[in-house]
């Protein structure tokens, strides 16, 4: 799975998502997201991550083996 598919499915759930995505293995399967989002408030942090998780389906340890996820709401 690549980083702009991963992106487009969590903006497609989340449309209002700033998503950030890096590959740290280089090998396709391994990265990390940071996803910020106004729709995330009032949610807690494992909300939040349900959230993404949800977004992106059974690609979660499948085709995706692994996802170092950072959620937050916006500061301004």
């Amino acid at each position: 799975m690549q980083a702009p598919q991963i992106e487009a499915m969590i903006k497609a759930a989340i449309p209002d998502a700033e998503v950030e995505i890096t590959d740290l293995a280089g090998d396709g399967d391994h990265y990390a997201a940071r996803v910020v989002a106004r729709s995330f408030a009032g949610m807690s942090r494992v909300a939040q991550t349900r959230a993404v998780y949800a977004a992106l389906g059974e690609h979660m340890g499948t085709t995706l083996h692994a996802l170092q996820l950072t959620t937050a709401v916006p500061k301004d």
